[in-house]
């Protein structure tokens, strides 16, 4: 007797990331509640199990959702594109982004969260890991459960700069408001939503702080994650308090560890890549933020290095100010060129390579190998639906290449997330798409106003 399942999609091409990396034609992948029961040719499974539901088809190439292992879901998304792009660095944290997110009510996180995994799951990308830029957690928390997207989030927690005023902490206020946010969101929504051991980073947390964060990871068994040294300032910093480069400190201090996922890191020496590879860190890859912030990638990044060494790298959207898109599809295929043409080697980083970090590079960076970034039996259910009746797919006649180099998140037609459906054709499920638009445009320009930041725009409005 056939077996009874909620829902069996299929597809053209199943790329299923497994061990050996399959990639199944008229293949299927049957779901049974939130979980993957099993993957294979369409017509065996067809003959295993009576679905509920079955969707997809022959025009479908069926994938893992994909993960996005840096994004700033709150402040930036509603200031899309406010920040001029001719900032470096410093102005462009603490002149632009940082007064913008401090004009933030606790109805605009949740709408700039909502809005930003809105963005992820309609190009593909089913989980992420959060910068730790929040200020309204309770409220983001509630946003994100109710779009139904799986992320782990965390607190906007430093002890060193003294403003904007609505962020500033001393040390114990700082270490009291990480473990709160912790242990207030550890798992909600069957675990889709959890909170971590998050720090800003960069040079703006003290040593007892670090490892409070640290001792947080360890006892509430979450992971830890910060920015550091995407730009020359961090290594300046830490060179002129401790005599030490971010990650020799950070190792002797005890931070660094294999649930670890460390963002940007372009500005690391070989010496700090020995320590990282030691320590079995992740890396959080911003292609597009290193190019349009000058972070001087190409030139001095090491991302090849890392991979050589066997360090775990993910890929990440960063903020909409610094990447202005959250299409992880899109950062990939940054990802498999910049360094072709910086090395002048077209073997770095092939498509291939390219997509294993924005789905199973990911799913390490996040903790949670075990349960997402492929399709196979016993993993989460999540799965993205492409499109291939569109320009940019056809003809298909080399998958990984088209994923990477071809196609971008317009084609996903469909998305699973824990077996939920939460985009069909195009549109989500869970949310009145137009309405929320408008909230979106009436919020971002009242933030804008708020902020008192001048209108930068080069060319004339008439």
């Amino acid at each position: 007797m056939p077996e009874a399942i909620d829902t069996l999609i299929k597809g053209w091409y199943v790329v299923t990331m497994n061990r050996d990396r399959d990639i199944i034609r008229n293949g299927a992948v049957a779901i049974r509640g939130g979980s993957i029961v099993d993957v294979g040719k369409a017509s065996d499974l067809e003959a295993r199990y009576t679905a509920r539901e079955t969707v997809g088809g022959d025009r479908f190439v069926v994938t893992p959702g994909m993960v996005n292992s840096h994004i700033h879901v709150t402040g930036e998304p509603l200031t899309r594109g406010y920040v001029p792009d001719d900032t470096p660095f410093e102005e462009n944290v603490f002149a632009w982004l940082c007064p913008l997110y401090a004009t933030f009510r606790a109805e605009d996180e949740r709408l700039s969260a909502q809005l930003a995994s809105i963005e992820m799951l309609k190009s593909g990308t089913t989980s992420f890991l959060e910068a730790g830029t929040i200020r309204f957690l309770d409220e983001v928390v509630e946003g994100l459960v109710d779009v139904g997207i799986r992320g782990r989030v965390g607190r906007w927690i430093w002890d060193l700069p003294p403003e904007p005023d609505v962020y500033k902490q001393d040390t114990d206020e700082a270490i009291r408001n990480l473990e709160q946010s912790i242990t207030s969101h550890r798992s909600v929504a069957d675990g889709r939503i959890q909170s971590w051991s998050i720090l800003v980073g960069h040079t703006t947390c003290s040593d007892p702080l670090w490892k409070a964060a640290r001792a947080f990871a360890d006892q509430y068994g979450t992971g830890m994650s910060f920015h550091m040294s995407p730009a020359k300032l961090d290594p300046e910093g830490f060179l002129a308090e401790f005599g030490q480069r971010p990650m020799v400190h950070l190792a002797e201090l005890g931070v660094l560890g294999p649930d670890v996922a460390i963002t940007h890191c372009v500005q690391v020496d070989n010496v700090e890549l020995g320590v990282m590879a030691e320590a079995g860190v992740s890396v959080a890859h911003c292609p597009t933020t290193a190019l349009k912030v000058s972070y001087g990638v190409t030139q001095v990044g090491k991302m090849p290095e890392m991979a050589m060494a066997g360090i775990n790298l993910g890929i990440g959207t960063d903020g909409n100010n610094a990447s202005n898109y959250s299409d992880l599809m899109r950062a990939t295929y940054l990802v498999a060129g910049l360094f072709k043409d910086s090395r002048t080697d077209p073997q770095m980083f092939p498509a291939e390579k390219a997509y294993e970090m924005a789905t199973l590079g990911g799913a390490k960076a996040m903790c949670a190998e075990d349960e997402i970034g492929s399709l196979e039996p016993g993993k989460k259910a999540d799965v993205v639906l492409h499109d291939t009746d569109r320009p940019e797919w056809r003809p298909l006649l080399n998958v990984m290449n088209q994923l990477v180099w071809s196609a971008d998140g317009r084609g996903v037609h469909t998305v699973f997330v824990d077996g939920r459906k939460v985009v069909e054709d195009g549109r989500m499920t869970t949310i009145d798409e137009e309405r929320f638009w408008a909230r979106c445009q009436e919020a971002g320009e009242a933030i804008a106003t708020r902020s008192g930041l001048p209108d930068k725009a080069k060319y004339p409005v008439l």
